[in-house]
């Protein structure tokens, strides 16, 4: 009995030993592992998770609609025997060969001399590629010559504009050994000579070889250009610069090359004095209140340039019965040397009556405007006599 006891004994013993052995072993182990180095863990880009069951997909941050024409700069190109050299501000094509010019941009629209747009022979072709625009003119003539313009296009939707500031314009030049001009169908062209607007003469030649002078026809004559108060450019012809009265008339210019000499168009030249703002009218009546069968004096006046026309007209209570007006019109100098003059209407009422009261209005118009004024004017009764 004793001895099972003992043998019991002993097996708890060495059990707990065992197990002893075992926490130890264990803890020893793990703190080797923990003095080894880890790798760092990378970590994967969460995709976002789709509303749909069994897919997934990442979101993209939505991109800004942009025009290509805003993307891309404009590149015009003049396409000769099938190789592309990009074009200059001004080119020459001899006469009867084909134009052919390409412009960067989808879309773009062209723009080109109005001669040419006014013809109907098939002659202009413009088409629009993936890429660019394509302009194609056959069987050229000097009557072509001109500004070709190439505008990119902003689209959006169905909506598009010209992107000015993108646009691109060549002067092309056809010359031609028999015109020297380019053709127009009118012997005379009547232009306005406006006193504050420069004016151009379009005696525009064919050729930039060519040498162009300016002509009066009566007296006959040269007339000075100086670079100053007249200038010539090839592309457009002479700009008078501050037009006056004694650039009026009737001219003309001459271009020579080589053995050739040819008269333009003729333009007669009309002075027109535009003053610089509309009329500024100051109306006044002789009296602000009249007995009747008194005389009445309305009068309204404008202070402007000199030479520069205005045009009076009036409304006044007595137009109701069709009484007829009578009409004064003046023009004086302003004291001062100011170059300035008066303009002066005066409306006349001879023995005004109970239907000529009420309110009278001027109004004054010259080139640059019209304004109205107006007063009013009461009319009283005459006063009975006293009787002795």
């Amino acid at each position: 009995m004793a001895l099972v006891k003992l043998f019991g004994s002993k097996r708890k013993l060495v059990l707990t030993t065992l197990l002893i052995c075992a926490a130890i072993f264990e803890l020893a182990h793990c703190q080797k592992d923990a003095q080894k180095p880890r790798k760092p863990k990378l970590s994967k880009p969460k995709a976002e998770k789709s509303t749909n069951r069994g897919s997934t997909s990442v979101t993209a941050k939505p991109k800004s609609k942009v025009s290509p024409a805003a993307q891309q700069q404009t590149v015009l190109t003049q396409v000769l025997n099938r190789k592309f050299k990009k074009v200059g501000e001004t080119i020459s094509v001899p006469t009867g060969d084909t134009l052919e010019l390409r412009c960067r941009g989808k879309p773009v629209q062209w723009s080109v001399p109005s001669y040419l747009e006014e013809e109907d022979e098939g002659r202009l072709r413009t088409v629009q590629h993936e890429r660019y625009g394509a302009l194609t003119l056959v069987n050229t003539t000097g009557a072509d010559t001109g500004e070709y313009t190439c505008y990119p296009m902003y689209c959006e939707d169905t909506d598009c504009r010209k992107v000015y500031d993108k646009a691109i314009t060549v002067f092309i030049f056809f010359p031609d050994p028999q015109e020297l001009f380019v053709p127009s169908s009118d012997y005379y062209e009547v232009i306005q000579l406006r006193s504050n607007w420069p004016t151009v003469l379009p005696c525009q030649v064919t050729t930039p070889e060519a040498k162009v002078s300016l002509h009066r026809e009566f007296p006959p004559t040269e007339v000075a250009v100086d670079g100053t108060e007249i200038s010539f450019n090839v592309k457009k012809g002479f700009t008078i610069h501050r037009p006056r009265p004694y650039h009026a008339g009737s001219l003309y210019c001459v271009a020579s090359l080589g053995n050739l000499r040819l008269s333009s168009t003729k333009y007669m030249l009309i002075y027109v004095n535009y003053p610089m703002a509309p009329p500024a009218p100051v109306i006044q009546a002789s009296a602000s209140s009249m007995v009747v069968g008194e005389n009445l004096r309305v009068s309204c006046s404008v202070v402007g340039e000199q030479d520069v026309a205005v045009e009076f007209t009036w409304e006044y209570p007595g137009q109701e019965i069709g009484r007829p007006p009578y009409t004064q019109e003046s023009i004086v100098p302003v004291a001062g040397g100011s170059a300035r003059q008066q303009s002066q209407s005066v409306l006349l009422v001879d023995e005004v009556r109970d239907v000529d009261q009420g309110t009278y209005t001027c109004t004054a118009q010259n080139l640059q405007g019209v304004k109205s004024v107006s007063t009013t004017v009461k009319v009283l009764p005459k006063a009975k006599p006293k009787k002795p």
